[in-house]
């Protein structure tokens, strides 16, 4: 019979499992509060708007409508005409790692901004 684990398979998991909550701290502690959002309507920028100013918007494209409200630093969408309503339940976001997606209606609200840098390339 041949053995199920070797100490070489038990070394190997603990440093992916060392390796996984390493990327989770990291993903974490890349989390910001953002300064602004940006809509995406059908790929291509419909607008940006800051986070420290309340404001309600409405979004009508191809018969479709959206609405969404900027309220103490947090967006949320608060009303959508898509019959599965996500994009509604999602909540509200305020972190440059969180979005609202309205997939029938192609809508992208995402967070960006911060203290530091987006991205790194």
């Amino acid at each position: 019979m041949f053995k199920v684990l070797t100490k070489p398979d038990i070394i190997l998991f603990i440093c992916l499992i060392a390796l996984g909550a390493a990327l989770s701290w990291f993903s974490i502690a890349g989390d910001v509060t953002g300064q602004r959002a940006v809509v995406k309507v059908d790929g291509k920028v419909y607008g940006t708007y800051r986070l420290d100013q309340d404001r309600t918007v409405t979004i009508r494209q191809n018969g479709h409508i959206n609405k969404f409200s900027i309220n103490n630093g947090t967006v949320q969408m608060t009303w959508s005409d898509c019959k599965n309503q996500v994009c509604v339940h999602t909540g509200k976001i305020s972190h440059t790692s969180q979005q609202i997606v309205c997939l029938p209606n192609r809508i992208v609200i995402e967070i960006q901004g911060g203290g530091g840098y987006d991205a790194v390339s």
